[in-house]
């Protein structure tokens, strides 16, 4: 599947929006006036379901309105994105979610249940980070060195987990720019990869922060490599993949928030203010600290840019990985 709108298309898409937040009636002084569902494309524990229960916190608070989170794994997201999508266009379903159903999944499958641009309105994006290459702390592979000599000693011998297009793009890169050929074993969320990598189903895996770093300093899992350009605060001892060997390897994730489209650009708008608030939130701020996360706000207008050309990027890394569409 392709992106069914092109990129000027886009953009006036994103124009309209911003045109549409100015003359926002008066009407959404009153939402919401009841309770709001998160949808989340993960399992509980996952660094999506994490910053989406901290966000509801806030919103909740601010609103004098419950937050729900409601988690829809499996598929790399795309039933949670098809309820999200179908949901009422009021306010009171948001989609809590990643570049996995915004930007990669329309490169790894040939159809999808929903359209990633034409199904939604964006309303901000809420923050951005790295990953990490974790092993088994009883694994024999002390450095990615060791992981990628022993890969490409035995070719489809070791496995990975991932349970989310960040999780598995990022390692089918790290494949095709070492030349390494590793089994893909696919999971609902990146929590359930983590269970069978900490019980020696699987070998290795590239995953978020959150779900990651714990373990790790845990003691249970084995850091062998940053996936960011830049060395993790949270785990400064642990050199990025590119400073192992792997040069020019760079790969990131973003979270995002949106509503089904139709809904009305006045409660876009408040529902911007209140998830803006919440990323400033001491709760939020201890998660993006906590998960080597950084918050990162937007416009709708800049979403729909933003996740425009982050749908290109990663379709460029999908192809060049050798990533079939299933």
């Amino acid at each position: 599947m392709t992106l069914n709108l092109n990129r000027r298309t886009a953009l006036a898409h994103a124009a309209s929006l911003t045109l549409a937040l100015l003359a926002a009636p008066a009407f959404a002084q009153s939402y919401p006036d009841k309770p709001i569902t998160f949808i989340v494309p993960f399992a509980a524990g996952s660094a999506t379901d994490q910053l989406a229960r901290t966000l509801g916190q806030s919103v909740g608070a601010d609103s004098k309105q419950p937050v729900i989170v409601e988690n829809k794994p499996g598929a790399s997201g795309m039933p949670a994105a098809q309820a999200a999508a179908r949901s009422a266009p009021d306010g009171y379903t948001v989609f809590i979610t990643t570049n996995t159903t915004h930007a990669a999944n329309a490169h790894l499958f040939k159809t999808l249940s929903y359209d990633p641009v034409k199904d939604f309105a964006p309303v901000t994006a809420i923050g951005k980070g790295g990953q990490i290459l974790v092993v088994n702390v009883t694994s024999p592979y002390k450095t990615v060195a060791d992981l990628i000599a022993k890969a490409r000693k035995e070719p489809g011998k070791l496995s990975f987990g991932a349970g989310s297009s960040s999780s598995r793009v990022a390692v089918e890169l790290f494949k095709q720019m070492t030349g390494t050929d590793i089994l893909h074993v696919p999971y609902k969320s990146n929590p359930f990869a983590i269970t069978d990598l900490l019980g020696g189903q699987i070998d290795m895996m590239i995953t978020d922060s959150s779900t990651g770093v714990p373990q790790v300093k845990a003691g249970k899992l084995r850091a062998l490599g940053v996936s960011t350009a830049k060395r993790s605060p949270l785990l400064p001892e642990v050199p990025t993949i590119d400073e192992a060997g792997v040069k020019g390897y760079d790969m990131g994730y973003w979270f995002a928030a949106y509503v089904p489209a139709g809904t009305p650009a006045a409660v876009v708008q408040r529902l911007r203010e209140l998830l803006i608030a919440a990323t400033k939130s001491p709760a939020a701020t201890a998660f993006f600290a906590a998960t080597g996360t950084e918050a990162f706000t937007t416009t709708p207008a800049g979403l729909a840019k933003f996740q425009l050309d982050e749908a290109h990027k990663w379709g460029k890394v999908i192809r060049a990985a050798g990533i079939e569409a299933e």
